[in-house]
Formats: C-alpha cells, sequence, structure tokens
C-alpha cells in the first residue's frame, strides 16, 4: 500500500466509538467557540466580498452558509471557513516547527455532512479525524522554514474530514486526499513582510478546494497515488523524509489543542495575560510608560516579534495589527484586552497606541524556546519614566493545554462575539444544539446558524 493509502485506511475505519469522552467534549467546545468567531465576523469586510463573489457567481444550493442562504457546498466550505477565521480568534495547534489552527476544518466538515445529510456523531468522527490528520502531519513534517504555510497539511486534513463526511470509501477517499495534498501548497509568504487579506483567507481557501477534491473523488477522479513517497512528491520536495504510522493514531490529537482567551495571534496570549496579571496588581498609566521588553521563545519573536517574517511596528490594518506583538501588548495597556474592537480602523490609527507600541522591544530567550511548545515561557519588565519597573513572567495562559477552557469560558466568549449579531434565545438554542450535537442532525444545526443576523432574529 502507498502511504495515501494507509491514510486513507485509517479514515475510511473510523467510527464515534473511537473519540473518549474528553475527546468529545473537546471537539463540541472548539465547534462552539469557532460558531462564534464565525457569527462575530459577518461585518467584516473581506466576508462581505466573498459574499457579494457567491452571490454574483451563484452555485446549486445544497449547503447552508451561516448568516443566511445557501450556496454549492464547496463554496459553503469557502464562506463558512472565511467567518471562522476572519477575526483570528479560533483555536491552535502548537507542534515544534509549525502552528495551525485546525478549526479552520469546520467549514468542510461542515458543508460536506450537510450535504451528506449526517448525524452528529458522524460529524464529530470526521472533525476528529481532520484534527488528528492536519496535527500530526505537523508533528512530523513542518514546512513553515521550508517557506510553506501551514495550510499544506491542512489540505490532507480537510479532504480527510470532507471525505469521511460524504461516506467515501476507502479508494475514494486516497484520491479525494491525493488531489488535495497534490494541487494546494502555499506559500508562506501569506504571513511575512506587509499583510493582507489573504492572511485570513488562505485556509478558507484551501479549504474550498480541499472540499471540491472530495467531490471530484466522490465521481470517480483519481490523483497521484505516490504523493507522499513518490517522485517529486510531498516528502521529496517540501518536507523531507518523515514516518507516521497511522495504523497506531488514535482521535485524540483534538485535545492537545488550545482555545484563544485573546483576539490575537496564538502566541502571544499568554504575554498578554501577564500584561493583564501586571493592570490587575498595580495602578500606571500607559502615558508614563517608558520601555516594555518582552523576552519570549523564538517562534513568538519570528512570527509576532519582528524577527524572521519581517518588523512589526508598521501597523495599519487588521492584518498587522493581529500579527504584532508591539501592538497587541499596547492595546492590552491601553484597553484592558485584545477583542474585534481593538482591530477598527479608527482604533489603530490613534496616536496613542501607534505611540505605545513603538516602545516595546521583543527579544528571543533560547531558554524559553526550548520549553516551547510545552510552555509559552516570557517575561515582560515595563520601565516607567520615573525609573520604576514591573516584571512579570508566564508559563501559560487560560485556554492553554496546562489550563484547559471550561464551557463557562467558551460560552461567554460565544456570547459576546454574538451579542450584536442574535438574540439571547438563538444563543441558548445553538448552544444547546452544540452541546448535544450527537443527538440532532448537522441540518438542523445550519438550520439554526441560517437564521443568525436575519432582522426578525435581531428583533426577538
Amino acid at each position: 500500500m502507498t502511504e495515501v493509502q494507509k491514510l486513507a485506511s485509517f479514515v475510511n475505519s473510523r467510527k464515534y466509538s473511537d473519540l473518549s469522552e474528553n475527546a468529545v467534549r473537546e471537539l463540541k467546545i472548539r465547534l462552539l467557540d469557532s460558531l462564534g468567531c464565525a457569527i462575530g465576523a459577518l461585518n467584516g469586510e473581506p466576508v462581505n466580498m466573498v459574499k457579494e463573489q457567491l452571490d454574483d457567481f451563484g452555485g446549486n444550493p445544497l449547503s447552508t452558509l451561516i448568516g443566511g442562504g445557501k450556496n454549492a457546498p464547496d463554496r459553503a466550505a469557502f464562506y463558512n471557513s472565511t467567518l471562522v477565521r476572519y477575526l483570528d480568534f479560533n483555536d491552535s495547534y502548537l507542534a515544534k516547527n509549525e502552528t495551525c489552527h485546525p478549526s479552520d476544518n469546520i467549514g468542510s466538515v461542515l458543508a460536506a455532512a450537510e450535504y451528506a445529510d449526517k448525524n452528529g456523531k458522524d460529524f464529530l468522527t470526521a472533525l476528529a479525524i481532520a484534527y488528528q490528520v492536519q496535527c500530526r502531519l505537523s508533528d512530523v513534517a513542518p514546512v513553515r522554514d521550508k517557506g510553506f504555510d501551514h495550510t499544506v497539511q491542512g489540505a490532507y486534513g480537510a479532504a480527510a474530514g470532507a471525505a469521511y463526511a460524504l461516506g467515501l470509501d476507502e479508494e475514494k477517499t486516497a484520491n479525494a486526499i491525493a488531489i488535495a495534498a497534490t494541487a494546494y501548497n502555499a506559500l508562506r509568504v501569506s504571513r511575512t513582510g506587509n499583510l493582507s487579506h489573504w492572511k485570513g483567507l488562505a485556509f478558507p481557501s484551501t479549504g474550498w478546494t480541499s472540499t471540491h477534491s472530495a467531490f471530484l473523488a466522490m465521481r470517480g477522479i483519481t490523483g497521484p497515488e505516490e504523493v507522499f513517497e513518490g517522485n517529486k512528491g510531498f516528502k521529496e520536495t517540501i518536507s523531507g523524509d518523515f514516518i507516521l504510522d497511522w495504523e497506531k493514531e488514535d482521535l485524540e490529537r483534538v485535545t492537545k489543542t488550545i482555545i484563544k482567551k485573546f483576539n490575537a495571534e496564538i502566541h502571544s496570549q499568554a504575554t498578554l495575560e501577564g500584561l493583564q496579571d501586571l493592570m490587575n496588581e498595580h495602578d500606571f498609566f500607559p502615558a508614563d510608560i517608558e520601555s516594555i521588553v518582552l523576552n519570549t521563545f523564538d517562534v513568538a519573536y519570528n512570527i509576532i516579534g519582528g524577527g524572521e517574517e519581517g518588523g512589526k511596528k508598521n501597523i495599519r490594518t487588521k492584518e498587522e495589527a493581529d500579527h504584532s506583538l508591539p501592538y497587541m501588548m499596547a492595546a492590552v495597556l491601553l484597553d484592558g484586552n485584545v477583542l474585534p474592537a481593538q482591530y477598527l480602523p479608527e482604533r489603530i490609527e490613534e496616536k496613542d497606541i501607534q505611540e505605545l507600541l513603538q516602545k516595546v522591544q521583543v527579544n528571543e530567550k533560547k531558554e524559553y524556546s526550548d520549553r516551547f511548545p510545552f510552555e509559552m515561557a516570557n517575561d515582560i519588565t515595563i520601565k516607567f519614566k520615573n525609573g520604576k519597573e514591573l516584571r512579570v513572567e508566564k508559563t501559560d495562559y487560560e485556554g492553554f493545554t496546562s489550563r484547559p477552557a471550561s464551557w463557562e469560558f467558551i460560552i461567554s466568549k460565544f456570547n459576546n462575539l454574538t451579542k450584536e449579531f442574535i438574540s439571547e434565545e438563538l444563543q441558548d438554542e445553538i448552544i444547546s444544539t452544540v452541546q448535544n450535537i450527537e443527538k440532532h442532525s448537522i441540518k438542523e444545526l445550519m438550520q439554526l446558524l441560517e437564521t443568525v443576523g436575519k432582522p426578525q432574529m435581531m428583533e426577538a
């Protein structure tokens, strides 16, 4: 058997009973977390651009769009994934040399599961498969340092999850994964330098095309059977050699993913909580700050601290702001939190935040790098104009694997993100449906999500 056939065998043989109670709980928590992110993004500028294009081009109305309307399943996957991803507030997985957002797969799995009229148990199993495949490939076959994006491994996960949700057999599942994995190897430039809308649309595009690949395979289209090990395949051209024995894999990787407390890039979370800790323990005015020095681990420094992926102090847009440690740290110090409001154009342009972010210095500390990804170790020193100093050290935050997010945490986050779009009654109905999704069909959930944001619901 080729390696993609072994992966397809793993996917095809999974069942709901393979999931532990903890995995089921964590999948539900991530579903609700992601739906909150999606609903909270309904007014996003690029979201509206994508919706305008879908409306203009049309599509067979087989899968539901969150917020209203239906479209072809692959396009629904693109749009709903855009909603989940736009705020950059959804979950993450930390491998030593790769970071991904496995809930990016939810749009693909929802679209395929609704099309196939699957129940909640099948959906959770398909989603767990997508998580497992993407996260484990991130562990053993990182591509970031080769100049490729984390969406590369996501193509395998999204195609695998969609194939399972469609009920494809082993051969067609292998073809779905092979097509997606061969065709969608994205460049890391999406997240370096001056950032564009594509930072938030790169995975939705992968989810769209990977879902499309699963439907092509459903029709009988075949893909390169040696996508992993073949001549000019994934191993030879991108990842290098690795071993991953799918016969020994389970569906528990979701329990190792982490939830965001702040609407900020994942590697900033412990730092931002550290600043909140200082503010809760000491009274001070940001205007009195002389400098802020952050020592952190290499991944945070390189991606959002001004390291190898470019400077982070020329901040003009949301995409640049939510990938800038200096900006996010300044936002916490001035506003007390980092939420969608901190990325409004008028907030980004304010003089106070632009001046304060220039006072932030970010350094890599090898000791902290060596402890990643099991810790998000960092220390912060704030120096004031009168000579006073405040210092804090952090190793994790609420939502990290060592301090997992509770249902209360996620429900509060969901309600805060969605309160401008839906009534309390609809909030409660969506929460209850997600918490008991194994007793519902995916069509039932999507019927609720179709009513989100409609005027009659806002007036209810």
